[in-house]
């Protein structure tokens, strides 16, 4: 079973914290748009120049101009603003997100990054994945825990081209929440459905099961 593309965004939407910067990556991390808590107040950035950016628009509402970073249309807060992406890589370069969240190929247990590869294959280049590993306060990867094949994506070392090295702090994957630690991937939740040998069975990475772990609430 596990958690699909929504709960894991869901999920990611929880470690949001009143008053943060966020950029929402590619992919499912677009998603964590839709599960911001009611109760809190964000800004969410995207590094092709938006900043108050909100929920994806029903399709009544749909407005072409406003669209993401994965060219995703998408809604305006009150308050939002436009700008180029020189001034927005600016922002990103000087520290002023407080969080990214990333979608990612491979995480070593180390917290290595990798989510880019050559043109042509899986994702054409970085886009602005290396300024945001380089410059975010805080780091989460939204992901699958293994490939279409069954392979873990959550190793020793990762094999594809690194994207930054020792950055990420949490893992949020089909099966589990994860903490990036000196001993490897804590689990600190495993997803419904899932059990704790399942989630050993198909880590390669170093595991350290928390002596606290329990179930996702999702």
């Amino acid at each position: 079973m596990g958690l699909n593309r929504e709960q894991i965004a869901q999920r990611i939407a929880k470690e949001l914290k009143d008053g943060m910067y966020v950029n929402l990556g590619i992919g499912v991390p677009t998603l964590v748009a839709n599960f911001v808590p009611e109760d809190i107040e964000i800004e969410l950035q995207s590094e092709n120049g938006m900043l108050g950016i909100g929920p994806f628009p029903a399709e009544a509402n749909v407005d072409p101009d406003l669209i993401n970073a994965g060219k995703q249309t998408v809604t305006l807060r009150t308050g939002g603003s436009f700008f180029d992406s020189a001034l927005s890589f600016g922002m990103i370069r000087a520290g002023k997100v407080d969080l990214t969240v990333l979608g990612a190929m491979e995480i070593s247990d180390q917290g290595d990054i990798a989510n880019w590869k050559v043109p042509g294959k899986m994702v054409k280049g970085m886009g602005g994945a290396m300024d945001l590993v380089a410059s975010a306060k805080n780091i989460i990867v939204a992901m699958m825990h293994t490939d279409k094949e069954g392979n873990s994506k959550l190793l020793p070392e990762c094999s594809l081209p690194i994207t930054g090295l020792k950055c990420v702090k949490r893992v949020v994957t089909d099966l589990g929440y994860f903490e990036i630690t000196p001993e490897g991937f804590l689990l600190k939740e495993y997803a419904p459905g899932v059990t704790v040998e399942e989630i050993k069975a198909k880590t390669a990475g170093r595991l350290v099961i928390a002596d606290d772990v329990k179930e996702m609430n999702v």
